[in-house]
Formats: C-alpha cells, structure tokens, sequence
C-alpha cells in the first residue's frame, strides 16, 4: 500500500498495490505493520456498510464526539463517491479546513480519517457501497453531525444532492465561537 500525506494532519489517501496477471489483480487493502509505522490505529473493532442506491446520495456530516473521537478507514467498493472529511480539532492549525476526495471501485482507493474530524459524502454513480472500518463501536450518545452546506467551511460538492436523510437535513451549522457539544 502507498500512503499520501494530505493537508489535514493525519488524514491519508491510501492507495492499492495490486500485482496483476491474466487473472485480474490481488492487493493487501490493510497491513497492520504498516499502519502502525505511520502511528495509525491497527484495531477496527467495527466495520459497516452503507448501501446507496441512487446517485447524489449524500451521508453527513458526521463525527463522534468525546474524548475518544472515532478515526476511519473508508473505501468504495462498488459505484463512486466524492468523500469529504473536515478538520475539528480544535488545536489543529487546519482546523476548519476540508478536503474532498473521490474513492471509486475503480480506483480503489481509500481514505484514512482520524479521530476529530468530520466526515460525510455523495454517491457519484448508482447502486454505490462503501466499507468503513471503524477504530470504535458506535455510540449513538456520541454522535454529532453538522450541515452538509454550512457556511463556515464552504464545501464545494461536486452535485447537489437529492437524497438526504431528515437527520442529516436537520443538523444546524457549525458555530465556532460556542462552547457546544460539536467540538472535539
């Protein structure tokens, strides 16, 4: 695997090292020993599947708060999606920052997301499933999320969405002068 630093301290695009041949292709999609030479967790408890059927499909923002935020490792494994994480971390020097990123059956890539940040994204294709593993269970009490659009980190979407779930409709925008339960 080949690990690219991006500007989100922390955060990486992972990508594949297949060894091809008449067959198609096999490539190792997580190492432990490699992981844990860059510092990144090497125990995924948790891993879960989102199935979307339509494209402009569009999941979160969301993170987990608390003082052990969930990092993830997230790879599409059938369709495509432009994949966004933003910085939360409040001593962070990118801290309200984002960065998109398309992950794709295709490409095979995968994106490393540690605790503290946000993440969310829209299904570029139909019938798109992405595979999370998870550094942490799922704790409902935990989870947070915030606008899709909201105004303060100005994410440019590659589409508008047309499917949303009312959760994520709901979520106010980020307000980074209160002492609110959102920040990490």
């Amino acid at each position: 695997m080949n690990f690219h630093p991006t500007k989100l301290e922390g955060a990486f695009v992972v990508e594949l090292e297949p060894r091809a041949d008449d067959r198609g292709f096999f490539a190792r999609c997580f190492c432990e020993k490699e992981f844990d030479a860059l510092g990144l967790p090497t125990r995924f408890p948790q891993c879960n599947l989102s199935r979307n059927r339509l494209r402009g499909t569009l999941r979160g923002m969301h993170f987990q708060a608390g003082v052990a935020p969930e990092a993830k490792l997230v790879r599409c494994t059938a369709g495509a999606i432009y994949d966004v994480i933003a910085d939360l971390r409040e001593a962070s020097p990118t801290r309200f920052q984002w960065l998109g990123v398309e992950l794709s059956a295709e490409n095979g890539r995968a994106l490393f997301v540690p605790g503290g940040l946000a993440h969310g994204f829209i299904t570029l294709e139909d019938d798109t499933d992405v595979f999370y593993h998870m550094s942490d269970f799922f704790r409902p009490d935990r989870a947070r999320g915030f606008r899709w659009n909201d105004p303060c980190l100005g994410i440019r979407w590659p589409l508008e969405p047309t499917v949303l779930s009312e959760r994520d409709r709901g979520y106010a925008d980020l307000d980074p002068d209160s002492p609110g339960e959102w920040r990490t």
